[in-house]
């Protein structure tokens, strides 16, 4: 090693006085605020929303072929990769009228919509914000959808980021596979998601790597058969409540929920997972699909639960619900 330069020496000199800043982290509101323009992210699931990421149906689902049946309540293209369930294929002006229906009821709430600034070509399952990317504590994560059908969607979605100036977490990269509605925010310290044939270990890792580094604990549920998110089973409704289907969660999964002091509103046999892809706009406030029972409904009132009904049955024919729907990128602080 050579001598030290008279240049070198002084720039070491001045350098002391201006050391790098590891504290406060990353996420911390007011830097957000300062160099990101928001504080973004969210850290509940139940918090006030206030900006949300949407995509209106467009012409993207004339991929569907009704020529082209799977079964007796399905159509789809296995090569192609695309599916709608039910009986009749997509009619899309209904779609986006429950949609701009949706939309509205969210912006009389005071949250901001903000819509993708594209989809990629033929992606007839955009409008289902909420598996391209999951807010966390200064940002999001950009998800890897998949189904073959949904490949492609992350682009966009990050396009859109970009331009908002959302930091990017991570991008769930290699094998990793993950989707947003199986994704959810317990309290401040503990998430959950559930590993199905949407979200693999290795993509399930790769966001417990990003929660890790904020302290917050990710825990693992194993969905059932070929159950995709799940948020067709557990909904956020309040800190300290939730709806669920628990015939289909597992019974370490419901102790846990005890011990953190979260109560649950059990799903009732008249109502369907769509009941529960349900979304909290403020804590103790709902917006669900139309067609909610009354035994749910007695129930959530019984909590002090306020619900807004929007009809929506044309676009979880899709196969999506309102959770499905949104992909929130800021809500307050719990």
């Amino acid at each position: 090693m050579g001598a030290i330069t008279e240049n070198e020496w002084r720039y070491n000199q001045l350098i002391k006085h201006f050391p790098s800043e590891p504290e406060p982290p990353f996420e911390d509101s007011d830097l957000l605020a300062r160099w990101w323009g928001r504080s973004w992210g969210c850290t509940s699931d139940v918090g006030r929303l206030r900006v949300v990421l949407m995509h209106r149906p467009g012409p993207e689902v004339a991929v569907v072929d009704t020529s082209k049946r799977l079964d007796s309540n399905a159509f789809g293209d296995e090569q192609l990769g695309w599916y709608w369930r039910g009986t009749e294929g997509p009619n899309l002006a209904a779609m986006q009228a429950q949609h701009d229906a949706y939309v509205a009821a969210l912006r009389r709430e005071g949250v901001e919509v903000v819509l993708l600034d594209e989809i990629a070509r033929g992606r007839m399952k955009s409008c289902y914000t909420r598996d391209a990317v999951i807010a966390v504590g200064g940002g999001a994560i950009v998800m890897r959808l998949g189904a073959r059908i949904r490949r492609g969607e992350e682009l966009p979605v990050t396009r859109t980021l970009a331009h908002l100036g959302c930091p990017i977490m991570r991008t769930i990269s290699g094998t990793g596979i993950a989707e947003g509605g199986s994704f959810a925010w317990l309290n401040r310290k503990t998430a959950v998601i559930g590993v199905s044939s949407r979200v693999n270990e290795e993509g399930a890792r790769q966001i417990e790597e990003v929660l890790r580094s904020q302290g917050v604990e990710l825990l693992k549920v194993q969905l059932t058969g070929y159950r995709l998110h799940i948020d067709g089973l557990f909904v956020m409704i309040a800190p300290d409540l939730a709806i669920a289907n628990i015939t289909l969660l597992p019974f370490w999964f419901l102790e846990r929920l005890k011990e953190i002091k979260i109560k649950l509103i059990e799903l009732h046999h008249e109502d369907d997972g769509a009941i529960i892809n349900s979304l909290a706009v403020a804590s103790g406030r709902m917006i669900m699909p139309e067609g909610v029972s009354e035994y749910t409904r007695d129930r959530l009132a019984l909590h002090g639960v306020e619900v807004i009904t929007v009809p929506y049955d044309k676009v979880i024919a899709g196969g999506g619900g309102l959770h499905c729907s949104t992909a929130p990128l800021l809500r307050d602080e719990v």
